[in-house]
């Protein structure tokens, strides 16, 4: 995949949208990427201002403007310096989601970051219900941050299904945690497994036939990991049974990981627009943060 060497992080001065600007500078300080800095002042709340103040609105708007310049270059300097790191401020005012589609494209970034949720300058949410309709809008990949930042990434859950997103989501694991431990997980039912308890089917068939969907699928899985370009001791890749969603919360959990990183949807689903229902249980459910693949990362064919 092409190097990310330009982060955007989108920040409405909540608690969790400055976690969220603390993780971009500690990934861009990791890999080496440029930071960019964007506030953007909702255009509902202003037309408000405008309906309410009359001609006094303008003045009332430019001071509102500058206070956000002044705060947004203060938190560039405060939590940029840790990590030795300056940033580029944008500062706009307009439709929140429209705004900061354009300022992606037009800074051409390789990861937009943003807080799970928050609330914008004037105290309405914000992030909670954009960083969804971000997902399903932008080509690039979205990290939406949940924990407080300490250190770097430690142990990265990657779960793929053998779909076109699988190898850009591994490549991206690698591009945005580096020196992450990573841990790919499969989630597999054998097809039609419930129905062959019901069907009468002898128990000792149903373990046979078990066991050999999981060989299988680890086949498929070590497959995987070689095409990945990955060694054996840089991996380590495991077949799990049970529902996806299930078993990517589980292995979550169990095995301490503080980043999910995965694609928009899993097989079949033609719909750029869409978020596949396992990402978005995902999204809603995970408590660390989540990276989404971006659909032009996807292998042809």
């Amino acid at each position: 995949m092409t190097p990310i060497t330009r982060i955007l992080a989108a920040t409405d001065f909540s608690a969790p949208a400055r976690h969220a600007m603390a993780r971009a500078f500690q990934v861009a300080a990791d890999i080496g990427a440029r930071m960019e800095l964007s506030h953007v002042l909702g255009q509902g709340p202003l037309e408000g201002l405008r309906r309410l103040l009359g001609m006094e609105a303008a003045r009332v708007e430019a001071y509102i403007l500058e206070r956000a310049r002044e705060n947004l270059e203060s938190l560039a300097r405060e939590v940029g310096q840790p990590h030795g790191l300056d940033a580029g401020i944008h500062l706009a005012a307009g439709t929140v989601l429209r705004t900061l589609l354009e300022q992606a494209d037009e800074l051409d970034v390789g990861l937009v970051v943003v807080g799970a949720k928050g609330e914008d300058y004037l105290g309405r949410l914000l992030l909670g219900t954009t960083a969804e309709r971000l997902l399903r809008r932008t080509t690039r990949p979205v990290l939406m941050v949940r924990q407080t930042p300490h250190e770097g990434y430690r142990r990265v859950l990657v779960p793929v299904d053998f779909s076109a997103w699988s190898i850009p989501s591994i490549q991206l694991a690698r591009a945005v945690a580096p020196r992450a431990e990573l841990l790919m997980i499969h989630a597999f039912e054998a097809p039609f497994e419930s129905k062959l308890h019901y069907a009468s089917v002898a128990e000792s068939l149903i373990d046979r036939y078990h066991a050999a969907t999981r060989r299988e699928a680890q086949a498929d899985l070590d497959a995987l990991v070689l095409r990945a370009g990955l060694q054996a001791e840089q991996v380590s890749a495991r077949v799990v049974h049970g529902p996806t969603s299930r078993v990517i919360l589980a292995q979550e959990q169990e095995r301490d990981c503080d980043l999910i990183v995965m694609g928009k949807h899993g097989q079949g689903v033609m719909e750029e627009l869409l978020l596949g229902s396992v990402t978005k249980h995902i999204l809603a459910e995970a408590t660390s943060d989540v990276l989404v693949a971006s659909a032009r990362m996807r292998e042809d064919g």
